[in-house]
């Protein structure tokens, strides 16, 4: 079994040492699904909903959800960020948003923990803009699809549909 990075010899936590690593080009995506009422979708898409713009509103948080990652994770290493896209994938058969948010920086860590949060706040938002119109909505499969740079180069865990 592969030593814990994240615990020192003592077994308390620690921040992993990145002082010699390489800074590369790192990116990685995630993704979540919002599932609801078909009425709800509808709302959305017309920006009828109560609590405004949902999707903007959605795609903001996320961006500021990212850049806010090392105030969340603990032992999560501030970066500077270079890019935050927050996009939404609207299926009108299923009667679901799915969120794709991809974070990229150049530096000697990955972002996939930044992209994780954005996709898991985006979602959350969506939530917190129509419950009182849809109790029954769901938040699902919060995941990572892809990173890329550093040592490991690039893992495809989900092909894009």
């Amino acid at each position: 079994m592969e030593k814990l990075t994240h615990m020192d010899e003592s077994g308390r936590p620690r921040m992993v040492d990145i002082t010699e690593k390489p800074n590369t080009h790192r990116q990685a995506v995630a993704k979540g699904l919002v599932s609801m009422q078909p009425a709800t979708l509808e709302l959305i898409k017309q920006g009828q909903m109560a609590k405004g713009d949902v999707l903007s509103v959605a795609q903001l948080a996320g961006i500021m959800s990212a850049k806010r990652t090392p105030d969340l994770i603990p032992l999560c290493h501030p970066i500077l960020i270079s890019d935050v896209r927050i996009e939404f994938d609207i299926d009108e058969k299923e009667s679901t948003v799915e969120v794709t948010a991809t974070v990229e920086s150049t530096g000697k860590t990955g972002v996939e923990m930044e992209a994780l949060t954005a996709a898991a706040v985006a979602a959350l938002t969506i939530y917190d803009m129509c419950k009182a119109v849809d109790r029954g909505m769901r938040i699902e499969n919060i995941r990572l699809v892809k990173k890329s740079g550093g040592k490991s180069g690039t893992i495809t865990l989900e092909e894009n549909r």
